[in-house]
């Protein structure tokens, strides 16, 4: 079984004016597919690895038995894709805000308006390209917001994804062009979660 495009639940310009149209778009057919494209030729080879989930690759990437090259494919756009997949999952529109997290986002940073600024301080401050994440620590329960480069997952460091920002410049240069606070504060405005 080959790693599929997820199906995107609402439409492109549903995210407007916060997320364009044509952001949407790109970001989803061309970047996320491209993710999905390039993990499937990573493991082609690898008849053990196909039709595992992404999120078990991802967790066990230091032990897979493939070539260096592969692992680094597989890291790369297996973590492009189970980002982006949870992407688009936690800015559907039709999302409902979930009391339990805002509880507990108070409990951990004193206040959502605190726990925004933290998250994006963090975001804006990230070098290059990553993702920011707000994560539950394994070993502690905890939640922590926590940065990785490229397409790491959080998966990766056994760190439970809570929701996360994707900052490379495909997800916003088209309306925002190097105005990366101004998509970290407007892209609040479209995750109904909190």
């Amino acid at each position: 079984m080959k790693y599929a495009l997820p199906p995107l639940p609402y439409e492109y310009g549903a995210l407007e004016p916060y997320i364009d149209a044509k952001t949407m778009e790109i970001h989803y057919t061309k970047h996320h597919q491209a993710y999905v494209d390039k993990l499937n030729a990573a493991v082609e080879k690898y008849p053990e690895l196909q039709g595992r989930p992404v999120e078990e690759l991802l967790a066990d990437i230091a032990n897979l038995k493939v070539d260096e090259i592969d692992r680094t494919a597989i890291r790369n756009h297996g973590g492009g894709h189970f980002n982006h997949s949870l992407f688009w999952k936690y800015l559907d529109p039709s999302n409902k805000k979930d009391e339990l997290m805002v509880k507990e986002i108070i409990s951990t940073f004193g206040s959502i308006e605190d726990f925004k600024k933290q998250f994006g301080d963090s975001a804006a401050k990230l070098f290059g390209s990553g993702w920011c994440w707000l994560v539950r620590n394994g070993q502690t329960s905890k939640l922590e917001i926590k940065n990785f480069p490229n397409q790491d997952a959080p998966i990766m460091t056994g760190l439970q994804p809570i929701f996360g920002l994707d900052v490379w410049e495909h997800a916003y240069y088209l309306k925002y062009q190097n105005r990366r606070p101004e998509y970290i504060e407007n892209w609040w405005k479209a995750l109904k979660l909190i």
